[in-house]
């Protein structure tokens, strides 16, 4: 199992590593959650797939198990920052704009997760194995890229897990059901960092 923070500046070193991701993607919400999302060429992706992100894929070879993207609070994309600060401008009709609690945060230090996922077809152990991988990879990358602390919207248990990592946790919005699913807005501050 390999785990690859992918960017514009270095996804040709990776063959269809990037392609495989999106593939995995597409596969993981618009399949198999039947999300309403951009796609073309059996790939998803969306405004917030920009070089300013990163795609942190875990692998083995072309297959890809899981991953999620990491974009910083800063960046923009013509009218869009952040998805869910697009969600809490109302430019979003998916996500309800009270899902955060205050005003979401624009900051060097804050990036947002998004898209997180893990293969539906792994079995239980497996997936565990993953989760666990991806977690590693969020510290890791998140550190690497000047982050101290991240905003995901997630399933409200998601709390849960990150304290496994020693990650200080807030809830951040009221849970909320999008695609049927319970979901809050949540910032983690990574350890060492002050907030």
């Amino acid at each position: 199992m390999q785990t690859t923070t992918l960017s514009f500046t270095n996804m040709h070193n990776h063959g269809f590593l990037f392609t495989d991701f999106l593939k995995a993607r597409r596969e993981s919400f618009i399949v198999e959650r039947n999300w309403d999302l951009p796609e073309t060429e059996g790939m998803e992706f969306d405004q917030y797939d920009t070089p300013e992100s990163r795609w942190v894929a875990i692998h083995e070879g072309c297959q890809i198990l899981g991953g999620f993207r990491l974009t910083p609070t800063v960046a923009r994309c013509g009218m869009y920052s952040y998805m869910i600060r697009n969600a809490q401008r109302d430019l979003l009709e998916s996500i309800p704009e009270n899902i955060f609690f205050d005003e979401a945060p624009i900051a060097e230090h804050i990036h947002e997760i998004s898209l997180f996922f893990i293969a539906h077809h792994l079995p239980n152990r497996a997936r565990l194995a993953v989760r666990l991988r991806l977690y590693k990879a969020l510290l890791e990358t998140s550190k690497m890229r000047g982050a101290r602390s991240v905003i995901t919207l997630g399933s409200p248990n998601w709390a849960l897990w990150m304290d496994k990592f020693n990650l200080s946790v807030e809830k951040a919005g009221p849970v909320v059901k999008i695609e049927g699913k319970p979901i809050s807005c949540m910032i983690a501050h990574l350890p060492g960092a002050y907030h």
